[in-house]
């Protein structure tokens, strides 16, 4: 059957064409330009960090918190596997080691209690990673990393305009990344943002972004000429990715709104199928506001979820699983390793189905959505 409903679609505020033309009529289409230093501000006054810096990926900024840690090989960095690789590629390509721990059986965050346990004296550092744009407990991964002298680097990819007691993520740790990726809330069709929140990195940031250089420095009129400094790469996106994002940036809060209205409509609709036990639902714990990045449920294990997912596929519905614990991949068991046992991330990955949720997905096509799903797990029960 034709789909449907997809399980994402890309949402336009309507500007981006008219800033992109902007920029072109301008002559402005290398990275550092206008848009790009909007973008800048409103990040740093959104989420209060020192410094704010587009990149071309979460990855590439992820890469570049791997660089401003100086990992070494053999270097320890704490992480879930339950996560996207770029997590662990980006301290592995400095010849890292990723030491995975598992994740809570409620938020699928990294489970704070087993942390401690798991630090050497090869440990440098910790990678949270808000699944769903539901915060890690950072209060108290903070609080381990400032008695063990470590870094925590939080992978807010899905995060934009979530928080945690008040504060945004992003602007928690150390460092913060950010994904403006397609399938994102806030969307640049690739794109991402490495977030400084310790002043004395800022510099070094601006240096590694701009291949290794001061051009900042040059640009702002500090310094009379710009020189090789030391390892960086080119980080920075173009300036028409920076003029499409700033059209998001703009109606951002519009953007979440709308994610959460439909990701509500969601929770109510199932919430008889968990109170009858065939499915969770997500959990939001207090002092989180999350960004409805996703919507997913967690099925019994005795359900098969390939016809689960098979059923709704049939019905033009296209709804999904998500990672493949890292531990238990190739490259995984290659360069990382486990601290204790992972059977929260193996049973819940293994039960997890993401429903589509984008900016205008009708209240009709959701409750279709959790009908065709409640008669799947029913001909299974």
């Amino acid at each position: 059957m034709t789909e449907r409903i997809p399980f994402n679609w890309p949402h336009m505020t309507g500007k981006e064409l008219y800033y992109i033309a902007e920029s072109h009529f301008n002559g402005r289409l290398a990275g550092d330009g206008p848009f790009t230093r909007r973008c800048h501000q409103w990040i740093e006054a959104r989420a209060g960090c020192s410094k704010a810096l587009l990149t071309h990926s979460c990855t590439a900024a992820l890469e570049m918190a791997a660089l401003l840690m100086d990992i070494q090989p053999g270097d320890e960095i704490i992480m879930p596997s339950y996560t996207f690789v770029s997590t662990a590629n980006a301290f592995v390509l400095r010849g890292g080691v990723p030491v995975f721990v598992d994740i809570r059986a409620d938020t699928l965050n990294l489970d704070e209690s087993l942390i401690e346990a798991a630090i050497t004296p090869r440990t440098r550092g910790i990678a949270v990673v808000h699944y769903a744009g539901v915060a890690c407990e950072m209060d108290a991964v903070m609080d381990i990393a400032k008695r063990h002298g470590l870094v925590v680097v939080e992978d807010a990819a899905q995060g934009v305009m979530a928080s945690y007691k008040g504060r945004a993520l992003g602007s928690l740790g150390h460092l913060g990344t950010y994904s403006f990726h397609e399938t994102k809330n806030v969307i640049s069709g690739e794109g991402g943002a490495l977030l400084v929140n310790d002043p004395a990195l800022a510099e070094r940031a601006e240096v590694i972004r701009e291949k290794g250089t001061n051009r900042s420095r040059f640009f702002r009129g500090e310094v009379d000429k710009y020189t090789w400094q030391e390892v960086g790469s080119s980080f920075l996106p173009g300036e028409l990715v920076a003029a499409f994002l700033w059209a998001q940036l703009e109606e951002a809060e519009r953007i979440t709104q709308m994610r959460l209205d439909a990701w509500n409509r969601y929770h109510g609709l199932l919430e008889p199928l968990e109170s009858s036990r065939q499915l969770r639902r997500p959990t939001v714990p207090a002092g989180c506001r999350h960004n409805a990045h996703m919507y997913y449920v967690l099925i019994q294990p005795e359900i098969d979820r390939q016809k689960v997912l098979d059923a709704l596929k049939l019905a033009g519905i296209s709804a999904v699983f998500h990672y493949v614990p890292l531990h238990s991949s190739p490259a995984g068991r290659r360069y990382g390793r486990t601290h204790g046992a992972l059977d929260v991330t193996d049973r819940q990955s293994e039960c997890l189905v993401r429903l589509p949720l984008w900016v205008g997905l009708s209240p009709e096509k959701q409750e279709l959505v959790v009908q065709v799903l409640a008669d799947a797990i029913s001909a299974q029960s």
